[in-house]
């Protein structure tokens, strides 16, 4: 069981799922709304159980981004023409089990770090 929650803890979120695409993602948006890198792995909509007032903001035409408003924490991501949702590593409960599996939009990372995990790189 994965358990998680935003720094409040008015949103909580959990699955029995495995987790899907443990990733590290470097894109603008991400790099913005979380302050660095997001961290992030993913499961079926029906897999993950959501508790709590999320506020839902639509980043792009064709996803979304899951945050609490009242602590501003950054916990899912959504493409809206899937059935799956990414959630934050990072408000995981300890020990999650998870190994990150590579980094995305690496081209958008920002020029004030270097990636030297050598984890497989998507542009």
């Amino acid at each position: 069981m994965i358990k998680g929650h935003c720094l409040c803890g008015n949103i909580q979120f959990e699955t029995e799922a495995d987790p899907r695409g443990p990733s590290m993602c470097h894109c603008g948006q991400c790099r913005r709304q979380s302050g660095g890198i997001w961290s992030s792995a993913y499961v079926a909509d029906a897999d993950l159980t959501i508790t709590g007032d999320v506020t839902w903001f639509a980043s792009s035409p064709g996803a979304k981004r899951g945050f609490c408003a009242t602590c501003g924490s950054f916990l899912f991501w959504k493409a809206l023409e899937e059935d799956t949702t990414s959630f934050a590593l990072g408000a995981v409960a300890a020990p999650t089990g998870i190994t990150l599996e590579k980094h995305i939009f690496v081209a958008d990372k920002g020029d004030y770090y270097e990636i030297a995990d050598g984890l497989p790189q998507n542009a």
